[in-house]
């Protein structure tokens, strides 16, 4: 099936040369294009995407109230984030509004394509710096959690193999990734990383590193 995508930036000359990568990829397809914020959730609403590229910055309204619009309409549309600082305070704003991925506007094209399509599948994408900084983000002035803490608790629910999958996950790596390195199908690394949120009580993959960071898993 085409994935098809909304880019919301207030850069033309951006838009223009994602659009040109994105258009190269033959499952992908550029159905609308937004310079504001208030024009991305209105195109969201008229066209049903199945991922919009936001950018955090825009005019009217920015990415995040655009992206906070977006998940609590209810719409199918999900939204990947493209920054410019892996630690702009932007990104963990976008995070609690419900973004299901955030990459580097410097990412390579096959990078950002990949990033589509991840999200689009189900999956969410964090780019390994941007991991990096959310983890300092939220973990950054005093030690993780003692034993027998919420934290903890959590991730006690979980297998010596979800574990081990947690780990890989909090390092920033994709199921592609994880698969490879574990010598296991894609397929089972996937439904391992469904297993964990859903046992850690975690929204997505986000939610779930930053709480193997605080439960001192890491």
């Amino acid at each position: 099936m085409t994935v098809r995508i909304l880019l919301a930036d207030d850069d033309a000359l951006l838009r223009a040369g994602v659009a040109v990568v994105l258009g190269a990829a033959p499952d992908l397809e550029v159905v609308g294009e937004a310079g504001d914020g208030i024009a991305a959730v209105d195109l969201c609403r008229a066209l049903a995407p199945d991922v919009v590229l936001m950018d955090v910055r825009m005019p009217g309204i920015d990415g995040i109230e655009a992206t906070a619009r977006v998940v609590a309409a209810g719409l199918p549309t999900r939204v990947l984030v493209l920054t410019t600082f892996p630690n702009d305070d932007y990104v963990w704003r976008a995070l609690r509004a419900g973004a299901s991925g955030f990459l580097l506007k410097r990412a390579s094209p096959e990078r950002l394509v990949d990033a589509v399509r991840t999200v689009a599948g189900g999956d969410t994408l964090l780019d390994p710096s941007v991991t990096r900084a959310l983890v300092e983000h939220f973990v950054a002035g005093g030690p993780g959690p003692a034993a027998g803490s919420p934290e903890r608790e959590r991730l006690g629910r979980l297998t010596a193999r979800e574990v081990q999958v947690l780990r890989l996950v909090a390092e920033g790596l994709s199921n592609e990734q994880i698969a490879d390195l574990l010598v296991i199908a894609e397929s089972t690394a996937k439904t391992h990383v469904k297993r964990i949120l859903q046992k850690i009580e975690a929204r997505d993959r986000a939610q779930a590193v930053v709480l193997a960071y605080r439960a001192g898993l890491m």
